[in-house]
């Protein structure tokens, strides 16, 4: 997604318009003289004059209409891109090709293509792309979108240490808990329902990282780390920001730099509270921050220190992100979606947890095991609507074929999700919600889930937390309540429409 904002931003100005999201500002001003005009003009036909003499650009697959210098930018969708590329995948096939202004970019609509090339090659496709304008605002360390490098692996080692599948169980009754507090708050007012979700989602995942105790919804850790990750989403928004096609105009972004500094803040001053009242007992543990400044043992370096900060940052990121990668948030209402407009499966979920778990007890996320139906509910949550139709781009480091397709170096590949989830050929009747069709096959809905949360060693590292948590909620929610449509004055049901941003497909 963060190579598809230079595409889409040429793409705008190419079509001599742009339709922004009200919330969103409009892209900075900016002046260039004719000389430095003309130069980028020059550059650009001659990298596209070279690339089009290139003699093994007869192996790539087929693609939208390429025109001559722009190459495929006016085919690009300005909204609900994965729609469009799932169109395309049935005109061209698993593999598409777009021309970018001279720059390979090839859509992945196969689970079996991307398996191949991003996990069984992952050595060679698991760079990204730059983020100019998230990089200005101050997220350059956020770990999605951060370059393939030792910087990078040694934050994600310290995520993926805290919650692997043996590291994830200590946290188990914490989200039990809040999934019963999140009942008893929808209970109380349903229509504040995507704040309480936020809250809670918040109150694990700062009780995690921080050892911090979540209070309400005005929480200002909370309320910092909701906003920065609002400015990440709008920061790798498709054709919004000049400076992601061209950074001649990175000098005058004033708002970039507002935005640095609540970042920043956001990254840092959570962690600073952790680390000054570690010794007082203020701190819940055991947590992330707490365990590593125990082991540093008061000799932790500055560079160790912003590692851990980081590394920190990007677990709560990852929980709270509502914009562009919302796993936890997202698939929550998608849950309660499902089963609003899905009500003989609400039933036979809750059948099975009657009669596995009983009435004397809630149920717990390691009852999982017992609870196939269940499973197959979650992992249907995952694929009706993922929460990130598209995933993240990956940015090939060295020339490779496959197939007998040629890829160059720095080729983009972008997994079309989406598609993947919803071929007919896989999953019949892709858009009806239907946990029974994995049989209650661990194996079948392992597929699903490996698809949402990415390929290769870019896969998310809060997996196994984010899938818990999910569970957690809906079993405690289908264990205690029936889940309705409104109505309204005179008693007739008002279906929820099934609305999706265009730019990210979190659920609106």
């Amino acid at each position: 997604m963060g190579f598809l904002t230079n595409v889409f931003g040429v793409s705008a100005i190419l079509r001599q318009y742009i339709t922004y999201p009200a919330s969103f500002p409009a892209p900075q001003a900016f002046s260039m003289s004719v000389s430095v005009t003309t130069a980028i003009l020059v550059g650009a036909v001659v990298s596209v004059v070279l690339w089009n003499l290139s003699p093994r650009k007869s192996n790539f697959p087929p693609g939208p209409r390429r025109w001559p210098l722009i190459g495929s930018v006016l085919a690009f969708p300005r909204a609900y891109q994965w729609v469009t590329f799932s169109k395309w995948a049935k005109t061209y096939g698993n593999i598409v090709y777009v021309n970018a202004l001279g720059e390979p970019l090839f859509i992945i609509n196969s689970a079996k293509v991307a398996i191949d090339l991003l996990d069984k090659r992952s050595s060679i496709y698991s760079d990204r792309p730059s983020f100019p304008m998230a990089t200005l605002s101050g997220n350059a360390e956020v770990l999605g979108i951060q370059s393939y490098n030792e910087k990078w692996r040694q934050q994600r080692k310290i995520v993926a240490q805290d919650f692997s599948p043996s590291g994830v169980p200590r946290y188990y009754s914490l989200q039990e808990t809040e999934s019963r507090k999140l009942v008893r708050g929808l209970l109380g007012d349903p229509s504040t329902m995507t704040s309480q979700i936020q809250l809670r989602v918040g109150a694990i995942v700062f009780r995690i990282v921080y050892g911090y105790f979540v209070t309400d919804e005005n929480d200002p850790f909370l309320t910092a780390g909701l906003k920065k990750m609002e400015i990440f989403g709008k920061c790798i928004t498709p054709g919004v920001w000049a400076v992601n096609f061209l950074p001649i105009c990175s000098g005058f972004l004033r708002t970039a730099k507002e935005w640095r500094k609540i970042s920043r803040d956001a990254s840092w001053d959570p962690y600073l509270w952790c680390k000054k009242n570690l010794a007082t007992g203020t701190v819940l543990l055991p947590n992330l921050c707490a365990q590593y400044l125990a082991e540093a043992d008061e000799t932790m370096s500055e560079e160790q220190e912003e590692r851990l900060v980081w590394a920190a940052d990007n677990v709560l990121g990852g929980a709270l992100d509502t914009a562009s990668s919302a796993r936890n948030t997202s698939s929550i209402l998608t849950f309660f979606l499902a089963m609003i407009l899905n009500p003989s499966v609400q039933r036979k979920a809750q059948e099975e947890i009657d009669r596995v778990i009983g009435p004397d007890r809630l149920p717990v996320i390691q009852d999982r095991a017992s609870l196939p139906y269940v499973r197959g509910l979650i992992a249907e949550v995952f694929r009706w609507h993922p929460a990130t139709p598209l995933g993240l781009p990956h940015k090939l480091s060295q020339d490779d074929i496959y197939d007998g397709i040629y890829f160059p170096k720095g080729s983009v590949m972008i997994p079309n999700a989406w598609h993947m989830l919803h071929d007919p050929e896989v999953y019949p009747n892709p858009m009806e919600f239907n946990p029974g069709r994995y049989e209650g096959l661990d194996s079948e809905m392992n597929k699903v889930t490996n698809i949402s949360f990415g390929f290769g060693r870019r896969v998310c590292p809060g997996r196994y937390l984010a899938e818990g948590t999910l569970f957690a909620v809906a079993s405690t929610v289908l264990a205690t309540c029936e889940i309705l449509p409104v109505q309204d004055s005179e008693g007739n049901v008002i279906l929820p429409e099934i609305s999706y941003t265009p730019e990210s497909g979190a659920l609106a």
